[in-house]
């Protein structure tokens, strides 16, 4: 679907690695406009970046490490933590550097505006698109969506089962698949959860009588949900001493799919530091105009529409 990825995912591919084996190679990636990626390896006192690119160094400059940071509306904190990670850049120039040795002068600005310009101002809503999360927040998670740009995947979006923050889902650096949920003024809102299945999907997974893992979700006054799934969850009868973030084993007793409700017997909690999975994907097109989360069979309608 695009020639442009998160920083990161284009490091180890033989194009990449062609250009960056000399100086000749480098000049043909400048005449061609190529965006490239290394690995940037120190900020300066003066916040520019230096990137080795094997054959030589680079240097990206600080007006040119990021978009936004010329105009002020971007933090300097987006050229640092780039170091002893992957960054993209178009290269503009060779000059000689303070020990006559030549070194490429990279653009990362450049490789933002060429990846802005054609490729997310060009996305709709509910294309799927690959990206990375970069950070996390209460409120959600940030991720690469291409060349560094960045979009917000507010934490309601990111899965069905709710959860007290998006570290429950993602790990900094995890590869995942977003839907583009809105467009305003060229900045993208992405939503994760239609990706995950619906209702129906998730539940076709166990069966009644089944004892299975789960995580203790919420403690209500008339039970406690155990996630299942990250887009599953089930009520189970309160028991002592358990509380959220618990692993559990859960007996399924129940499945019912015209009230959208899975009953659930608690066998047994314990604490543990759950590794987070990748996630797991229902879906492999490249849009969706439409989610229906609930069973054709519930009289509740949980839907999301793209093609507004």
């Amino acid at each position: 679907m695009t020639d442009f990825y998160p920083e990161g995912k284009f490091i180890e591919s033989a194009e990449n690695k062609y250009y960056l084996k000399s100086i000749s190679n480098l000049s043909q990636a400048q005449r061609e406009g190529r965006i490239l990626e290394a690995k940037a390896i120190v900020c300066d006192s003066n916040h520019n970046l230096i990137v080795d690119l094997g054959c030589c160094k680079g240097i990206i400059y600080r007006d040119e490490g990021a978009l936004g940071i010329r105009e002020g509306t971007v933090r300097d904190i987006a050229i640092i933590s780039r170091v002893n990670r992957p960054v993209c850049f178009i290269i503009t120039d060779f000059e000689r550097d303070s020990n006559n040795n030549i070194r490429a002068v990279l653009s990362r600005r450049a490789a933002q505006e060429k990846c802005m310009n054609e490729y997310v101002l060009r996305l709709k809503k509910g294309d799927i698109i690959p990206a990375k999360i970069t950070h996390t927040e209460a409120f959600g998670a940030f991720a690469d969506i291409g060349c560094g740009i960045a979009s917000l995947m507010p934490i309601d979006m990111i899965s069905v089962s709710r959860i007290d923050h998006p570290r429950e889902r993602f790990t900094i650096g995890m590869d995942v698949k977003a839907i583009v949920k809105t467009i305003d003024n060229g900045r993208i809102s992405l939503s994760h959860k239609e990706l995950l299945g619906s209702w129906q999907e998730n539940a076709d997974m166990f069966s009644v009588g089944e004892t299975v893992a789960g995580v203790i979700r919420s403690i209500e006054e008339y039970g406690a949900f155990v996630e299942l799934t990250p887009n599953l969850a089930g009520l189970a009868e309160l028991k002592e001493n358990i509380h959220p973030g618990q692993q559990a084993s859960v007996y399924i007793k129940n499945i019912i799919p015209d009230k959208m409700k899975i009953k659930l017997i608690i066998i047994e909690t314990f604490n543990d530091d759950n590794t987070i999975p990748q996630p797991n994907y229902f879906y492999d097109d490249t849009h969706m105009d439409y989610f229906r989360y609930s069973p054709q069979c519930c009289d509740r309608i949980v839907e999301t529409v793209f093609n507004e």
